[in-house]
């Protein structure tokens, strides 16, 4: 009986051993993607916020803390939050009665682990891009923008053609969590082939099944907004133009 509890203490050990490492492993990802995010305008300020899954049974996120600076994200300052919301450091110590900033998750933890369980998805990237801002607010009332024809869609998992077709939900912004994030899981249901949404005013979401697929799911996708932004920009200010078939829902 005492072998049998000592090999699972021993394989208790070992698993959390190994998680702490792909934790540090993550935690210094997320920080250098969060500097680089902030270099590109994409998370200027405080704004954005940036996870990954560190496991699934049951969900833990690796994610940047609430009012942070990402220019000088540091790995020290990712926390690791379970699926009911308490807050870890590197240390395993609970932050979540915690008061300082830089020892809170972010408001939109729960987008995050809605996201990661929805969509499976091994990381959640938020940015607020200057396009991603105007265009989520200028056509919000379609509900969305579609995006066809670009040969940069190919940068998406899954599409082999520029002819692809990617539809961008938009959801009205809330500071209720609990509501933004039950509209977050209804959109993902009805649009399960979405590589992303947008919050109406705030910015962009999209995910992978790892950071690296995040990432570049981040450059395409703004790439696109800045592309259709761009487009749009020759119309006369205080109008909304009608938008072009590829754009259309």
């Amino acid at each position: 009986m005492r072998s049998h509890t000592t090999a699972r203490r021993a394989a208790r050990s070992s698993a959390d051993s190994a998680e702490r490492r792909t934790f540090r492993q993550l935690a210094a990802s997320l920080a250098a993607i969060g500097r680089e995010f902030h270099s590109r305008g994409w998370a200027l300020g405080t704004s954005g916020n940036f996870s990954a899954v560190v496991g699934r049974n049951p969900l833990r996120l690796a994610i940047t803390p609430t009012g942070a600076d990402k220019s000088i994200l540091t790995p020290a300052a990712i926390l690791k939050v379970e699926a009911g919301g308490a807050a870890h450091n590197g240390s395993r110590r609970s932050l979540r009665l915690q008061k300082k900033s830089s020892e809170t998750a972010s408001a939109e933890t729960l987008l995050h682990l809605t996201v990661a369980q929805a969509c499976g998805a091994g990381a959640v990237l938020h940015t607020h891009s200057i396009w991603g801002t105007v265009l989520s607010s200028q056509y919000a009332s379609q509900g969305g923008i579609a995006i066809a024809g670009y040969e940069m869609l190919k940068g998406l998992a899954g599409v082999r053609t520029h002819e692809h077709r990617e539809w961008l939900p938009i959801l009205e912004n809330s500071q209720d969590m609990a509501a933004l994030a039950d509209s977050v899981r209804r959109a993902l249901e009805k649009h399960p082939a979405s590589h992303g949404f947008l919050l109406r005013g705030h910015g962009l979401y999209t995910w992978g099944r790892d950071l690296v697929e995040a990432k570049r799911h981040v450059e395409i996708l703004e790439f696109l907004l800045e592309v259709v932004g761009r487009r749009f920009s020759e119309v006369s200010v205080g109008s909304v133009p009608s938008v072009p078939s590829e754009f259309s829902a």
